[in-house]
């Protein structure tokens, strides 16, 4: 099992920023970490995703050039930063996280109860 535990999340004014942090605990020979996001009345939806041996990473389409997602191994914990928030970033944001390898960087095993962001326009 994996427990993950977010922070970072809060109000912010459209065009500033915040970063997210997520810390993994348990078996933690992870694969790969993410981020998702779920507004009101939405669907949850990939945000950010990285591989955790090579780094690579894959950005949902409305964040490219504005977020980034990195992470610290020694830590066993994933940020997201995100810059140029606009109101419709708004959402509940999850970290995710899988020990197995899947092609796909949008597929994950583990979730976490998710940190609050919200953006004043």
């Amino acid at each position: 099992q994996v427990q993950l535990v977010e922070s970072g999340g809060g109000l912010v004014q459209a065009g500033g920023s915040l970063r997210l942090s997520c810390g993994a605990s348990g078996r933690t020979f992870l694969n790969a970490m993410g981020w998702f996001r779920q507004a009101p009345g939405k669907e949850r939806e990939f945000v950010a995703g990285i591989r955790w041996s090579s780094g690579t990473t894959n950005y949902a389409d409305s964040v490219k050039g504005r977020f980034t997602i990195s992470k610290d191994n020694t830590k066993n914990t994933v940020y997201l930063q995100m810059n140029s928030l606009k109101p419709e970033d708004a959402a509940v944001y999850y970290c995710a996280a899988t020990l197995y390898y899947y092609i796909d960087l949008r597929k994950y095993d583990y979730w976490g109860q998710g940190t609050q962001v919200t953006v004043s326009s």
